[in-house]
């Protein structure tokens, strides 16, 4: 340390106290940032420290069960920016529901409510969220693969009764009847289950035994059966007479519904003319409505065509000669949705059949099944369709060509006018026209 030589004015100025090079005010400044990084170093260790803490079992747990919640919600909404048949979305900016949950959810269980919220906000009844249960429901219907006991059930006054046995069935050979009340399942009351949460217990793998206490009247009865693969049929029927066949196309789910109607129609290929009843048949599977519709219709026939949302259409024709050439009249209702217009569609604007009944449900829209992540599905309306003429029948349905109403009176006596009509005008404009 050097102090100033004696005798020296410093003009104003205070002395200084230490003589040596000050380094520059660079050089303090980085001693101070210096100094402030490492308190940060040490207060962001710390920090660091407490991140790193070792997760719990269970916290582990709720993180993935959190990140597999929000990866499903975002992939469905994912399929609906993509796919939806509006690319209005409803009149709304579909991007403010991707993030909108995302504090929220937290199990699976949240994911498929907020789903289900972002769903409804398209208005549209034919979109629909279906859980695992569900889903697997859904597959086993299309596979036409069931196991269990064969009973058809319905929930009533707090009860699970049946409605039928099917034919073949562990039910129906151990004695089960109609109005038969499923009192236990296996021991269980099943006073307080859901219809669903039944048919899951009456339901496993084949081979496995199910116990069923039945109430009949005021009698309990033990029915111990064995489950068993069940096959679900979607056609039935035989000739009405020598000359006139009849069909029943209960669905176009399954995917052995074209194989049932040509093995049916291969039976009845003799007759003269054929009824083909559809009423009440909710549509199914659009493979099914082209493999039907071409089993009556000439080669290159237009069936019907697609259209997406981007408005580009593309249109399917019969690929093969029809199986039944004769006379054919098609029963419809109001019940007649889906694939049973697709088809009932196709053959009136081709001049193929005459459609006898009542004005038809008028769904007009196609959807798409996606598979998601957890085994759960998003039936999702990606497309619409239009008649060979150009109709589009959505919330508008296909007229018959003669109306014929079927009242609850007429059920209650045990007629069917429609089938009636059908047989009538069939003798009058094709059998009689043959002799």
């Amino acid at each position: 340390m050097v102090m100033p030589k004696p005798g020296k004015a410093h003009r104003g100025r205070t002395p200084r106290t230490f003589a040596f090079k000050a380094p520059g005010w660079r050089y303090a400044l980085a001693m101070v940032l210096c100094f402030w990084f490492m308190l940060g170093f040490q207060g962001c260790s710390q920090t660091l420290g407490m991140f790193h803490h070792p997760l719990t079992s269970s916290e582990s747990n709720a993180f993935w069960e959190r990140k597999q919640a929000l990866d499903l919600y975002h992939e469905a909404w994912e399929i609906v920016f993509t796919d939806f048949v509006d690319p209005e979305y409803n009149g709304q900016n579909w991007y403010y529901w991707k993030d909108r949950y995302n504090r929220y959810i937290q199990t699976k269980d949240d994911s498929y409510a907020c789903i289900r919220t972002m769903l409804a906000s398209l208005n549209d009844t034919y979109s629909r969220f279906l859980e695992p249960r569900k889903a697997q429901d859904q597959n086993m219907h299309i596979d036409s693969r069931l196991f269990g006991v064969g009973i058809q059930v319905a929930a009533k006054d707090n009860q699970i009764v049946v409605i039928a046995p099917l034919e073949g069935t562990p039910a129906k050979q151990a004695g089960i009847k109609p109005l038969d009340q499923i009192v236990a399942i296996n021991g269980e009351p099943t006073a307080n289950l859901s219809i669903d949460d039944a048919v899951d217990r009456i339901r496993g793998p084949q081979g496995t035994p199910v116990n069923l206490t039945i109430l009949r009247g005021a009698q309990h009865l033990l029915f111990k059966l064995v489950r068993a693969e069940i096959t679900i049929k979607t056609v039935f029927g035989a000739p009405i007479s020598q000359d006139v066949g009849y069909i029943r196309l209960a669905s176009f789910i399954s995917q052995d519904t074209a194989r049932e109607m040509k093995a049916k129609l291969d039976a009845q290929k003799g007759t003269k003319a054929l009824i083909l009843d559809i009423r009440g048949n909710n549509g199914g599977l659009l493979p099914n409505a082209l493999d039907i519709s071409q089993m009556f219709l000439k080669q290159g026939a237009e069936i019907v065509s697609i259209v997406s949302r981007d408005g580009s259409r593309k249109t399917y024709y019969a690929q093969s000669k029809p199986i039944y050439n004769n006379p054919l009249v098609v029963l419809i209702d109001e019940g007649s949705a889906s694939a049973s217009e697709i088809f009932s569609g196709a053959l009136r604007d081709n001049h193929r059949a005459i459609l006898i009944g009542e004005k038809t449900f008028g769904k007009g829209l196609v959807q798409k099944i996606n598979y998601l992540q957890d085994g759960s599905e998003l039936n999702l309306t990606v497309s619409k369709y239009l008649t060979p003429s150009g109709q589009d029948i959505n919330k508008i349905g296909i007229l018959p060509d003669i109306p014929v109403v079927f009242t609850y009176q007429d059920m209650s006596r045990n007629r069917d006018p429609q089938k009636e009509m059908a047989l009538e005008y069939i003798k009058q404009h094709f059998l009689a026209k043959a002799s």
